[in-house]
């Protein structure tokens, strides 16, 4: 039986996945950053790290196929299936109100780490730390230079994303609430995105 749960636009969510549970991470209109983080249901310390995954891949971008790995170097998910053209990022932390206003916001701003810190208390949880999430569908291109620009999104409405737990977990998300840059489509408007476990 399949749950479809949406990630309200600038909003957070998580769930619960047990060991071999499948989330389906969907781009429904096609331009929206999905902040996603994981912990070890049993061990909220122990958590997806992109430094970890990284040397473990060696690559800077997941592909379908590969696992995803803990500060403590095991597998905790699987990208099992990934119908996008793949471009994920595993660089960029997740936005704060510090970024805001770095860009010039002088009033709060909705970002991804407070919408982690929700999503985590709605499980009735607190995260230990912000890790760096994995950035599903966020193009950012990078050059032996650095960043060439803020890339507008690649993915198409209804791309997405499935995820295999390889232990118990909570997966959290965000609808990345960035409106200044254009990570979200030049339009610079977050949407809605949508899960659905299985």
């Amino acid at each position: 039986m399949t749950q479809r749960i949406e990630i309200p636009a600038r909003s957070g969510k998580a769930i619960r996945l047990p060991q071999g549970g499948r989330v389906k991470v969907i781009n429904t209109h096609g331009t929206q950053v999905v902040d996603t983080w994981m912990f070890n249901t049993e061990d909220l310390n122990e958590f997806q790290s992109n430094e970890h995954t990284r040397p473990c891949l060696m690559n800077l971008t997941p592909r379908q196929g590969d696992a995803l790995y803990t500060n403590k170097r095991r597998a905790i998910v699987t990208i099992e299936e990934d119908t996008s053209p793949g471009v994920h990022d595993t660089l960029m932390a997740a936005c704060d109100n510090y970024r805001y206003q770095l860009l010039g916001c002088t009033e709060y701003h909705d970002n991804c780490t407070d919408n982690l810190t929700a999503a985590m208390a709605q499980l009735g949880l607190k995260e230990p730390e912000t890790p760096s999430p994995l950035n599903l569908f966020m193009n950012i291109p990078w050059t032996d230079a650095g960043v060439l620009a803020w890339g507008e999104p690649t993915s198409k409405p209804g791309d997405y994303v499935v995820l295999r737990a390889e232990m118990p977990c909570i997966v959290a998300f965000s609808a990345c609430p960035q409106d200044i840059l254009p990570i979200n489509g030049v339009a610079r408007a977050p949407t809605e995105a949508h899960i659905e476990m299985y």
